[in-house]
Parts: C-alpha cells; structure tokens; sequence
C-alpha cells in the first residue's frame, strides 16, 4: 500500500504515458502535475473545439487528484467503472486518492483503457 504522495503520483502518471505513444499529448510533465490531451479538431457538446483533455495528475497537500474528463462529458461512463474507484470520486471528474495499491492502479488502468476506446471510437484521438 502506498501512502507517500510523490510514489502514487509516479505510479499513475506511469500508468497514463503509454498513452501518449496513442494519440495524446503531454503539455504538462512536471513533478507535481501531469496531463493528456488530444490535439485533434473534434466536436463535442456542440461545440468545435481544436483539443480535448483526456486526463490530469496533480499532487495536493493532503491526497494526489486525478481528473478524468470523459466522465464529465460522458458520465454514463461512469457506470463502467469499478464501484470502489467510483468511491474516490469528488464531483463530476475529479478522483482524490490519498492511498494506493495494486487493486487500485488496476481500477484506475482499466478507466483508462475505457476512455482511450471510448475516444478512439468517437474519433477524438
């Protein structure tokens, strides 16, 4: 189980960076912050837009928050993610996690993998 913030920052974001060999980009790659984007023209929610965020790390002080933009846009998402990460969930998109373990990078590997399909099948990556 980690605990230490900079170990379950390190831990997701390496979890995130085989998707940028995928499609997206990484406009942030810091100690503390790391993102996702896709830099494609794409139309979502009515709107053309010439990006879409796909996901973002960031250390806080007291937890490591992960926002996952598909279940903001999409949040029927969200049915298929696994009910203890669900539990992490604060607001539409945002996952605090103050606590890591295996069971957990693979909750969180799988949201991942169903939001890269889910991108890839809307033809926003």
């Amino acid at each position: 189980m980690k605990t230490d913030l900079i170990e379950i920052f390190q831990t997701i974001r390496a979890a995130m960076q085989p998707y940028e060999a995928l499609g997206f980009t990484a406009r942030i790659n810091s100690d503390t912050t790391y993102d996702l984007w896709s830099e494609k023209n794409v139309t979502l929610l009515g709107k053309k837009r010439n990006e879409i965020y796909f996901a973002g790390l960031k250390i806080l002080k007291a937890d490591v928050t992960l926002h996952f933009m598909l279940i903001y846009t999409n949040p029927e998402v969200k049915e298929l993610l696994h009910p203890a990460l669900l539990k992490l969930l604060k607001g539409k998109s945002c996952f605090h996690i103050k606590k890591l373990d295996d069971i957990l990078i693979e909750q969180l590997a799988e949201a991942f993998a169903i939001g890269y399909k889910f991108y890839k099948q809307n033809e926003w990556v």
